[in-house]
């Protein structure tokens, strides 16, 4: 059922990317979108009965705690390319008038 909500958020964030014109609303998409491979890594990472890997004379199953370290990195870089898609929209604006996809004139 998570992977269904997951591949849900995955397909609106996708569908925002590529529907809307307005550059705010695809910076809005495109963090929906990365938010659900955030979650889709988490989700397959999650072992069943995993304890954490901490020594101990017992012989459990360990959960990996890469997957979280990495999603923890590209969370920061998602940061950053929010924040840049966000200045480049600032200086659009500034030079086109519209933050509009389909009104900006290049000609």
């Amino acid at each position: 059922m998570l992977y269904v909500l997951n591949m849900t958020l995955f397909l609106i964030g996708l569908f925002i990317i590529i529907r809307e014109s307005n550059l705010i609303k695809k910076v809005i998409g495109l963090n929906i979108f990365q938010s659900s491979v955030f979650i889709f890594y988490i989700l397959i990472s999650k072992v069943e009965g995993g304890v954490p890997p901490i020594i101990s004379a017992d012989q459990s199953i360990y959960s990996n705690p890469l997957p979280h370290v990495l999603i923890l990195t590209a969370i920061v870089v998602s940061i950053a390319t929010t924040s840049l898609a966000l200045a480049l929209i600032i200086k659009i604006k500034d030079k086109y008038g519209t933050i509009e996809e389909d009104d900006i004139d290049l000609g």
